[in-house]
């Protein structure tokens, strides 16, 4: 029962939710579009002719805002293990980036290209109970990073979701082993009550690859 509560409470937010109705208005795919734009617009992570992928893209805000700042010169590669809707501009892998067939798949669409960002959303499916949740939130970071320190080119920048708790410093200081600069972004459009932060890599610092 106070599970059925929780869920209501959480759809009456949702659809009372500003980001929520100017993403339908503005024909977003969801209202964490809002999260990447603002955070764009305050460190310029896009760019016009980019390379670019998306990790945990599904339904497909990101991929969208990344594919219109970077342009029908630039790449943006998606990827989740749900299906995705077609975004124009958006090449698309269904996989799950736990296993090493999706992250071969990524590799083989992107050939010898270098990636100049990486971003990131994933998040698991949430139990509500932290010290599973958080644990495997931190996985699919430390994921992306390796990723991310095996395709950016030299300069490049990483994107990626963290919930705030054990484990998130560790990583914090995993970042600023591989970046020139990392920095703490909540944007507006994210939920108050919600844990999750982003942190941003700034200045890859390549090594062997």
């Amino acid at each position: 029962m106070k599970k059925h509560r929780s869920n209501k409470r959480w759809l009456q937010e949702h659809h009372a939710d500003t980001y929520v109705r100017q993403a339908r208005q503005e024909g977003y795919r969801s209202r964490a579009a809002y999260k990447l734009m603002e955070i764009d617009r305050r460190d310029r992570l896009l760019r016009p002719d980019m390379t670019v992928v998306d990790l945990g893209a599904a339904p497909g805000g990101w991929s969208q805002v990344a594919a219109q700042r970077v342009g029908p010169k630039g790449v943006v590669i998606a990827l989740d293990v749900l299906d995705m809707e077609p975004v124009a501009g958006v090449r698309f892998i269904r996989g799950d980036f736990r296993d090493q067939p999706a992250v071969e798949a990524l590799h083989e669409r992107l050939g010898a290209a270098a990636v100049d960002l990486v971003i990131s959303d994933m998040a698991p499916n949430i139990s509500g109970m932290e010290d599973i949740d958080q644990p495997r939130s931190l996985y699919l970071a430390e994921l992306a990073l390796d990723f991310a320190r095996k395709v950016l080119r030299p300069g490049g920048d990483m994107l990626v979701k963290v919930f705030q708790g054990s484990g998130t410093d560790a990583f914090t200081r995993e970042l600023r082993a591989s970046f020139a600069k990392v920095v703490v972004r909540k944007p507006q459009s994210s939920r108050a009550r919600s844990r999750e932060i982003y942190l941003l890599g700034g200045g890859f610092k390549a090594g062997p690859k």
